[in-house]
């Protein structure tokens, strides 16, 4: 298939509390940056510009964070970039992504993929992403590339795989059996084990014309809605129509609503390093540890302190940071705010958010 038909949908409307406190509302994790000098979403543009050309490139996001976006990603068309009025879950944005396709082209094929991975092995993931969306255009096949797992994770939901695809591609494919929720370790290690599952990733791949057709039959409401956007040109015009209809459509994401029943699901074996990097803990994976196990960005000081992840944001008076017998905490300051967690906690991260939130002292640190 031809480059100019190909499309890339890069979702970035998350909220990111898991990395409070500095991921925030307007702010979020995909626009800041951990392990570079470029966000996630950046990282994430930068990784598919050999796979489409820049006006093909599309980013669905959150319309508070729309602004930040766009200085980010100046070299992309203003029109390209898209602001959700109120979050309405996976489903809704893959609607508005078809629908944005659809008015551009008759043959486009695009990929769906979240903005925040840290995906090292560029080359190999282009590899199966263009394969993918070769065969998705030949298939009418919606593809769904699952991560070969490297351990029983709970935290992933994972996508049973079946026979292998005999394929004139030089990526591997399977027929996808079923979707699974997180398993619990149990389950998880007997996953790992088969052989047979993979992580799913969230990444998908369609033609426009496939994912409309699974729309119309599972999804009729939303494909109502998305057949209207995509008579819209005007940007300003089809903000307004989003304001309208967003609140409107139902919360679910794009697993629920079509892939668990969809006809034709093939899964890429994704065979390239991958990490969704989903809190402060996972940020060890990618950096060196001194002698203690100490993950540090910043100037750290210890005496006695094992297996902590510790994180600099500071923009001005960055004095070191000193622990004395502490062990396998997360200790996070940004130039307003500072976290100290233990690392097995990680996840109640997000109750804190919503502590602040609802305390009127606060709301702004959200």
């Amino acid at each position: 298939m031809q480059r100019k038909d190909r499309y890339i949908i890069i979702m970035a409307g998350g909220r990111g509390e898991r990395f409070w406190p500095v991921s925030r509302e307007r702010k979020p994790k995909q626009l800041i940056t951990l392990l570079a000098d470029r966000s996630f979403l950046q990282q994430t543009v930068d990784r598919v510009k050999p796979v489409a050309p820049l006006e093909n490139i599309l980013i669905i996001t959150n319309a508070v964070q729309a602004a930040a976006v766009r200085r980010q990603l100046p070299e992309l068309p203003r029109r390209n970039i898209i602001g959700e009025p109120c979050g309405r879950d996976t489903c809704a944005a893959v609607a508005l992504g078809a629908a944005l396709v659809g008015a551009r082209s008759g043959n486009g094929v695009m990929a769906v993929l979240p903005a925040d991975h840290v995906i090292p092995d560029e080359a190999k993931f282009r590899r199966v992403l263009i394969d993918s969306m070769a065969l998705a255009k030949r298939e009418s096949a919606l593809v769904t590339i699952g991560i070969q797992p490297q351990e029983p994770a709970t935290g992933y939901g994972y996508i049973q795989v079946g026979n292998k695809l005999a394929k004139s591609l030089k990526s591997t494919f399977f027929t996808a059996k079923k979707f699974v929720e997180k398993p619990n370790l149990a389950m998880a290690k007997r996953y790992l084990k088969s052989g047979n599952y993979r992580w799913n990733a969230g990444m998908f791949i369609w033609s426009h014309e496939t994912i409309a057709a699974e729309l119309c039959r599972q999804q009729p409401q939303l494909f109502a809605a998305a057949e209207k956007w995509r008579g819209i040109r005007s940007l300003v015009k089809l903000n307004a129509a989003l304001a309208r209809d967003y609140p409107k459509l139902e919360k679910i994401s794009v697993d629920y609503a079509i892939m668990e029943n969809a006809l034709n699901i093939v899964c890429a074996d994704g065979v390239f390093g991958w990490d969704d990097l989903g809190s402060w803990p996972a940020l060890a994976r990618h950096l060196k540890p001194d002698a203690d196990g100490n993950c540090t960005v910043g100037d750290l000081v210890q005496v006695d302190s094992a297996n902590n992840v510790v994180f600099d944001a500071r923009t001005r008076n960055r004095a070191p940071i000193a622990l004395v017998g502490i062990s396998e905490m997360i200790v996070v300051l940004a130039d307003d705010a500072m976290l100290v967690a233990r690392k097995s906690e990680s996840q109640k991260i997000k109750q804190i958010v919503a502590h602040l939130a609802k305390t009127k002292r606060f709301a702004h640190l959200v």
